[in-house]
């Protein structure tokens, strides 16, 4: 009959605390039963206080309630929640186990799918052939025969567990729609987008501080605009294995085959050479207008414009860059 009072006396539908709506996430451990979370409920401020002790109201609960549904995991919960809601939350869908996953600015296809690689989300070379063959559904048109470029670079939260290179590209899509292309919906002028990822691939390894970029885009589109081979050497190197291999970007750089020789060859490089940063990109559209034609930079990463080549090789001769 005390048993019967006593649960007659427990609203299992009534907030735990009306007012305290903020949300957190509360931990099931694996193996843990019902019962056995009172402690961990108690302590999160999860059972309500009242004439009985909280532990004890959720026991008396649990004769009213089954709870065989409870799973492990993360749960979103708030001490607005009933206790009927509090159990219909607990026996939902965990939080899913995300990780941060870095793409890093610049990173090309290949750097990307090894990162992946190495953090255990995707086999070898599943990212790049995806990447590469364009195989995945972009929301926009991508004139580029790869997706070199457009993956945008950013910390995503992913899920091991349902991790897909696929989603992941498509994700990077989506962000690049969101972050750049979405604020330039009435285009980029005489330039077209293929030719602004390309550019702003190249300011993202040829220039390390953001705020120069503008300058060097300026230079670059004006060798283009003006029939000048572009003469980056960063070009050169996109097709190599380890980008610093010095004695392989020295052969490239004497290969007429190579389409990625801007030496050589003129206009911009079939595809971007990485994947660039906002920052890049932006420069790319904007570009200052100067009296310079070439620039090098110092042992700091110091840039030194120059006006003609009589000035660029002082600037060689000047800070020893050869």
């Amino acid at each position: 009959m005390l048993l019967l009072l006593l649960i007659a006396c427990l609203d299992p539908d009534a907030p735990i605390a009306a007012d305290d709506t903020e949300s957190f996430v509360f931990e099931v451990p694996k193996g843990s039963t019902a019962s056995g979370l009172a402690p961990a409920l108690q302590e999160a401020g999860l059972l309500p206080s009242g004439l009985l002790p909280p532990d004890l109201q959720w026991k008396l609960f649990l004769r009213q309630r089954d709870a065989s549904c409870l799973k492990a995991g993360s749960f979103e919960v708030s001490r607005q929640l009933s206790l009927n809601e509090l159990i219909d939350a607990l026996c939902g869908a965990p939080l899913a186990d995300d990780v941060a996953f870095t793409v890093v600015e610049g990173w090309r296809i290949r750097e990307i799918d090894a990162a992946l690689t190495a953090a255990g989300l995707i086999q070898a070379g599943e990212y790049a052939t995806l990447a590469r063959s364009k195989k995945v559904d972009a929301p926009f048109t991508i004139e580029s025969p790869t997706l070199e470029g457009y993956l945008y670079p950013e910390t995503y939260m992913v899920s091991p567990g349902r991790f897909t290179a696929k989603a992941f590209i498509e994700r990077q899509l989506g962000t690049f729609q969101e972050r750049f292309l979405g604020k330039h919906e009435q285009g980029f002028g005489e330039r077209s987008l293929h030719d602004v990822v390309v550019m702003g691939s190249m300011l993202e390894r040829e220039e390390p501080k953001p705020a120069e970029r503008p300058l060097v885009a300026g230079i670059l589109w004006k060798r283009i605009d003006n029939g000048w081979q572009l003469g980056v050497d960063a070009t050169s190197r996109y097709t190599l294995d380890d980008w610093n291999d010095r004695k392989a970007f020295l052969k490239k750089l004497r290969d007429p085959g190579d389409e990625y020789n801007t030496r050589i060859h003129k206009g911009l490089p079939p595809t971007a050479i990485g994947n660039p940063s906002t920052e890049s990109l932006e420069a790319a559209i904007s570009p200052v207008p100067s009296e310079f034609w070439y620039y090098l930079h110092d042992a700091e990463q110091n840039l030194h414009p120059a006006r003609n080549a009589d000035e660029h090789e002082a600037n060689r001769r000047k800070y020893n860059v050869y």
